[in-house]
């Protein structure tokens, strides 16, 4: 039986940035989080250690270069405990997930010949989407799968329609940054691995809010983005070893060619990569101290059950207040929300809200609850593609609000106390 009652609203006392005011004394609100969260204090303290003890290049005959080489180790197996990789060698860094799925898309279209076929959906950042679209100058075809306006779920059919013996690679997200939907990528695997095409997976949108198990998913690649999951700007790419063999990378004569170096174009942001190390951390402890509800899965152990159990009680918590933010959300008048509304279905989707307002554009929305010390976003988030189709591009997109485990119900009754009182 799951605790809907856990409140892990004690671990804002372990970030900084949680703690300011405005000028009335009220703590900033950040509902940005799928723009990027926050950071407990473990991480800055982790980044600021590394330049104190081991600020250095890799492979040197010192201990600043030990100590550097033993961060960039550590990184690569908590992420491979984050992802339940099956190994560390199978992680790779890079700047972002932008430019990792370009330097990756490159690298496959070697394997690629005119007419062959790449699909992407219109539910995707367009990080998923340019990297491959780019691939068109090659002569290759890119296919766009399209959702259903109606709750922004991928429209299965239609994907199922543009499948072909000619289908090399489907790139997906695990959850829309725009409209919060999740897909049920293991469905979406098996639809990809029947044609005998690759799966690519942007799980940057997910990753705070829910366990990523690669094994489970099927899925042949995965990237995400440590600045989302409470790291710092570090990319981060999971691919099958064998898979990564097969590519070749774009480097430089001297660098490394074995996996996954080869993929880890000029020096790493080895500080950012003791960041995510902490950040990881950080969420095993949230599972130590309060995921004992969720200590059922004997698949796992150590971190790696520490972190199931700390995503399963994020998710949890934030359900609760995602649910109450909806609801209010429906009781304001002008209001139009898009996506999945109806609570039994809430596990089909983040706790990321989209929404527009009759008599307001969305900057003026942002920019009012800006004011009063609510961090929203709103535009398109870059998934262009969505707020095309929902016809709402041309009037400045939607106000998006998401919530992440350090928020509060106390945060979610004063923003939309803030809205109602909008005239």
């Amino acid at each position: 039986m799951i605790d809907l009652a856990i409140d892990l609203s004690p671990v804002r006392s372990q970030f900084p940035a949680l703690q300011e005011t405005d000028e009335q004394g009220h703590p900033h609100i950040f509902f940005d989080g799928p723009g990027g969260t926050q950071v407990p204090q473990s991480v800055i303290e982790a980044m600021a250690g590394y330049f104190v003890k081991a600020n250095a290049n890799k492979g040197g005959y010192f201990i600043t270069s030990h100590r550097n080489d033993k961060v960039i180790d550590d990184a690569r197996a908590a992420m491979a405990d984050f992802l339940n990789a099956p190994s560390p060698q199978e992680i790779v860094f890079g700047a972002n997930m932008t430019t990792l799925t370009y330097s990756l898309s490159r690298s496959i279209a070697r394997r690629l010949k005119p007419g062959d076929e790449i699909i992407v959906t219109r539910l995707d950042h367009d990080a998923n989407v340019s990297p491959w679209l780019a691939l068109e100058e090659q002569d290759i075809t890119v296919k766009m799968a399209d959702f259903d306006v109606e709750d922004c779920r991928l429209d299965l059919s239609h994907l199922a329609s543009l499948l072909t013996d000619q289908t090399k690679l489907v790139a997906v997200g695990y959850a829309s940054n725009a409209v919060g939907t999740i897909n049920p990528i293991p469905r979406i695997a098996a639809m990809a691995h029947n044609v005998g095409a690759w799966l690519w997976v942007d799980a940057v949108h997910y990753a705070p809010h829910g366990p990523i198990d690669v094994q489970r998913l099927g899925c042949d690649f995965l990237v995400c983005s440590a600045y989302k999951f409470f790291g710092p700007h570090v990319g981060v790419l999971w691919g099958k070893f064998d898979l990564l063999e097969q590519l070749s990378a774009y480097q430089v004569r001297p660098a490394n060619p074995k996996v996954p170096y080869r993929f880890e174009t000029g020096t790493l942001n080895q500080e950012g990569l003791a960041g995510v190390t902490a950040a990881v951390d950080y969420l095993a402890g949230v599972g130590r101290a309060y995921g004992a509800t969720f200590d059922g899965n004997s698949a796992f152990d150590g971190r790696r059950q520490e972190l199931k159990q700390a995503m399963q009680a994020i998710a949890t918590y934030e359900r609760r207040l995602f649910t109450e933010m909806i609801a209010g959300l429906q009781s304001l008048p002008g209001i139009t929300l898009y996506g999945i509304t109806d609570p039994a279905e809430f596990d089909e989707r983040c706790p990321t809200i989209a929404f527009t307002r009759d008599g307001f554009t969305p900057t003026q929305i942002a920019a009012y609850l800006g004011e009063r010390g609510i961090f929203v976003w709103d535009g398109n988030y870059y998934a262009i593609n969505v707020t095309e189709r929902l016809g709402v591009e041309a009037s400045g997109g939607m106000v998006r609000v998401g919530l992440a485990h350090y928020n509060t119900q106390e945060e979610v009754d004063r923003f939309l106390t803030a809205l109602k009182e909008m005239t």
